[in-house]
């Protein structure tokens, strides 16, 4: 059985809310990183207390208000599906507070956390400060949104971002790997993917990997599910007919993305001019 392929596992925890993943320290192979999916009907609300950890709400589709011990955040999310393809809003709260999230329309919320021990700022990361990016060329090709990159300052650890993936193509390719504390050539950090797919019945293929090849596991992805990544490389492919989104969390020691690609496979870098 796979340690890395965590599959949806619905369950109603409150009246409208449905966990639909929640991986912890205690029930995965990751250190610093934690990741709970929640579904709400409209009217309903979650509400939990953050004690060491700082996390970021990820308003996947639908429409939220987000209640912090500091701010109230009204009207949060932008889509009724990732696939429209328009960045979302997210906030971000640091740790030793209370917070609840009530749903105005139904809606699917991600919670990215880290562990923190230093309190800071609330901070609303509008729609409007996601940068958006288009990476890559030929059968490379993928659309990236920053939600909370290393160049905000404000978190402690995370790093949050959205990325696309067209029918066809590849991402996090050539593959490459931040798990080793070797700045400036290299941070360490975990990673998880939460995949979506359109239409729902499609797949893609991860493979995570390490040199040594003492992790290597390649895994069919299907909607819904969610691949850790604690250290290696983890490419990601996408069959023909299909389009594939993810919501990637990582996290370590230092709050800096620095990665290093297979050398093996390097050079189609070169033969794209990128």
């Amino acid at each position: 059985m796979s340690q890395l392929l965590v599959k949806a596992k619905p369950h109603q925890i409150a009246p409208g809310v449905t966990r639909i993943h929640e991986v912890t320290r205690d029930n995965s192979i990751l250190e610093y990183i934690e990741f709970k999916v929640l579904d709400l009907e409209a009217g309903s609300s979650y509400r939990e207390e953050l004690v060491q950890k700082e996390c970021c709400i990820v308003g996947l589709t639908g429409k939220i208000d987000v209640f912090s011990e500091q701010k109230v955040f009204r009207e949060i999310g932008t889509r009724e599906s990732v696939f429209e393809k328009k960045p979302t809003d997210s906030v971000y709260l640091s740790n030793g507070q209370p917070f609840e999230v009530r749903a105005v329309t139904q809606a699917r919320v991600a919670l990215c956390y880290s562990f923190s021990d230093e309190k800071r700022p609330s901070m609303l990361i509008r729609a409007a400060d996601n940068t958006v990016e288009k990476r890559g060329i030929l059968n490379n090709q993928r659309l990236v949104h920053n939600i909370l990159p290393d160049s905000e300052l404000f978190a402690n650890r995370l790093l949050v971002v959205e990325v696309f993936t067209e029918s066809g193509n590849w991402s996090s390719y050539p593959p490459h790997k931040h798990d080793e504390d070797n700045l400036p050539h290299e941070s360490l950090l975990e990673e998880t993917y939460y995949h979506e797919l359109n239409p729902k019945q499609g797949f893609v293929f991860q493979r995570v990997y390490t040199d040594d090849r003492l992790l290597d596991e390649t895994m069919t992805v299907e909607h819904s599910n969610v691949v850790l990544v604690p250290r290696g490389y983890h490419p990601v492919g996408v069959p023909d007919g299909y389009t594939s989104y993810y919501l990637n969390v990582m996290a370590g020691p230092k709050r800096i993305w620095k990665f290093h690609n297979d050398p093996n496979h390097a050079w189609i870098l070169e033969r794209q001019g990128q």
